[in-house]
């Protein structure tokens, strides 16, 4: 009767174990991604080319997708594109492709995440359970980001019990920022969300308010710990936890 429990407890935490889709063209990046997630905890499945993923995608429902953008028959992007017509599945991109281009194009287009090959199989994890993390809804009545606390109600800021006077803007990018935690945001995403389409060139523009921001928000604003640079591409809020 006690084996027959064990053996039915675990069968039941290895089925409730998030499923990472890992797509890729090089066997050799499969089998070590897949080693790597099973001793992590987590189940996997595999694609080596764009078209068996977004067919795994639809038949294995995964709960996350690790790409890499060099794939045989299709590139990565465009399985990102097609993905996010139909699908808000989590896709952290892996790739050789570190140009900054090549991470803005895969961030616009829907990816939460960017990693470059080579990889630290310890930074894939972490970016992984912030992408497998549940989304804070934009009703939720406060925010968190490090010791901040934000009252989207009453549209003000705390930090350790005391007020900060944001402007109107660094209010709206600090929400941004905090209701993604640990997620890269491209400059493009927070001009438009924040100014319009009509602004998603004004990058020195958005420099500016990010500055304005850490000094209100950083104990120290030259090594920022709560807004943190991705360069060339974005921001990220810090990931709590």
């Amino acid at each position: 009767m006690g084996r027959r429990r064990f053996h039915s407890d675990l069968t039941e935490d290895i089925m409730t174990r998030p499923l990472i889709l890992i797509t890729d063209d090089e066997a050799q990046i499969l089998r070590f991604l897949g080693h790597a997630l099973q001793a992590a905890g987590y189940n996997t499945c595999t694609a080596a080319t764009g078209a068996d993923a977004l067919r795994m995608v639809a038949s294995q429902r995964p709960d996350l997708m690790v790409l890499d953008l060099g794939l045989p028959d299709m590139d990565g992007k465009s399985v990102i594109e097609t993905l996010r017509q139909t699908s808000d599945l989590p896709i952290i991109v892996l790739s050789a492709r570190d140009q900054e281009m090549e991470k803005i194009m895969a961030l616009d287009l829907g990816a939460d995440d960017f990693v470059g090959k080579p990889f630290a199989i310890g930074e894939l994890l972490a970016r992984l359970r912030v992408c497998l993390r549940p989304a804070r809804k934009p009703a939720e009545p406060l925010l968190r980001l490090g010791p901040l606390v934000i009252d989207l109600a009453a549209h003000r800021v705390m930090q350790r019990g005391e007020d900060l006077h944001l402007t109107p803007k660094e209010f709206d990018l600090l929400v941004a920022l905090a209701e993604t935690p640990g997620r890269v945001m491209t400059h493009r995403q927070l001009l438009t969300r924040i100014w319009g389409p009509a602004h998603v060139e004004d990058v020195p523009y958005l420099r500016v308010f990010i500055g304005q921001l850490r000094q209100k928000v950083e104990v120290d604003p030259t090594r920022p710990e709560l807004i943190v640079t991705e360069p060339g591409v974005g921001y990220r809020g810090a990931a709590s936890g």
